[in-house]
């Protein structure tokens, strides 16, 4: 980091390490951006099971008697339905309408009776904002707001065979588990919750468990996967994966100046019956047919178009590209970006100015990859 700072490291840095891993400084962590091939890690994932590290995600705990009504009047979607173990997918938003964070929100509650209330995994780059934000809204409610990121790791096996694989070192069997349910269980003999959700358009589970076990975990793990054909993934594989699933990605498709509506997350905002905030801001973003939307892009070629990339309909700027890479799966480029809404309908022939050269473009459908049942 430029100011001298030490990076933060995850329980399994030194794995990384020893393995090869490029390190890079991500949101103020030491991650491995790739161990060998980008590529091989992508199709891995898709062919096989693929294990990221994701441990640098922000692990919240939010209890106490008031915690539900506390977080239903922060969170875009409906929470006071939710059963034990079920997980959901919801936005943090301001006054404004405009997107503080995507998070994943997990009911807990232990069976012998122990902790109650809520999980809340955020962004790194967010998680000292969106604790802030939380403490400034708690006002008189009674909850308690634990950063837990510290204390346990969090570990993603994802692809078609990564329940296959889990399921050899699990006291649960997970090919039971409902999507977006969890359960607290046993993971290679230590104590785990295990949830069935990923950022990769790939079944799969998400492990979090404390970080003195996480290396274990891991290890075993990866035997596994190795001999089912996968292996470890970093995170650039980790963007390609999820671009191709058409997964918005924070600081790119998601930030402050984005609302959920324009984002295409009309699904993870309930406005019926309840009050939040930001809700009379995305009322009113509903009913904007004028704001920028954001669309799927496939290009001509082989050059893949980056962030920032002005996106043109009859060589008049109309957009830009948030997302853009070469596709692995696909072996085409693809992007995502926000364009005006008379240019956001499937099939619409545009361009994109890459370096000064125009490379024609169409709006496509989302998800570029869905995977087969």
């Amino acid at each position: 980091m430029d100011d001298g700072t030490e990076l933060l490291r995850t329980p399994l840095h030194g794995w990384h390490v020893a393995h090869g891993a490029r390190m890079v400084d991500f949101a103020g962590w030491s991650m491995p951006v790739q161990y060998h091939s980008i590529v091989e890690e992508h199709l891995a994932t898709r062919r096989a099971v693929g294990m990221f590290d994701i441990s640098h995600m922000g692990r919240l705990i939010i209890d106490g008697p008031d915690a539900g009504q506390f977080l239903g009047s922060l969170l875009t979607r409906r929470i006071d339905d939710m059963t034990p173990g079920q997980v959901r997918y919801s936005l943090v938003c301001n006054e404004a309408g405009g997107v503080l964070d995507d998070v994943l929100v997990y009911q807990i509650q232990l069976p012998e009776g122990g902790l109650s209330g809520f999980g809340l995994v955020v962004n790194a780059s967010n998680r000292t904002k969106i604790v802030s934000w939380l403490n400034e809204h708690r006002g008189g409610l009674n909850v308690g707001i634990d950063d837990k990121t510290a204390e346990y790791a969090m570990i993603a096996v994802q692809g078609p065979r990564a329940i296959e694989v889990l399921d050899a070192v699990s006291d649960y069997e997970l090919t039971s588990l409902r999507y977006y349910h969890g359960v607290m269980t046993r993971v290679v003999s230590f104590r785990a919750f295990v949830s069935r959700t990923g950022y990769t358009g790939e079944d799969g589970c998400e492990i979090i468990c404390d970080a003195a076990d996480a290396a274990i975990i891991w290890a075993r793990i990866m035997e596994r996967a190795q001999e089912a054909g996968g292996g470890p993934v970093g995170l650039a594989a980790r963007d390609t994966l999820r671009l191709e699933a058409g997964m918005p990605l924070y600081g790119h498709e998601l930030s402050e100046q984005i609302n959920p509506v324009q984002a295409g997350l009309s699904f993870a905002v309930n406005l019926r019956g309840r009050e939040f905030v930001g809700r009379e801001a995305l009322v009113a973003a509903q009913a904007d047919d004028q704001q920028p939307v954001r669309v799927g892009l496939q290009l001509d070629g082989k050059r893949p178009a980056r962030e920032g990339s002005v996106i043109l309909q009859a060589d008049k700027p109309v957009g830009a590209v948030t997302s853009g890479t070469f596709s692995p799966t696909f072996e085409r480029p693809i992007a995502m970006g926000y364009v005006k809404p008379t240019a956001a309908s499937p099939g619409t022939p545009l361009a994109v100015d890459i370096r000064g050269q125009h490379h024609a473009a169409r709006v496509v459908p989302m998800p570029f990859y869905q995977r087969g049942k």
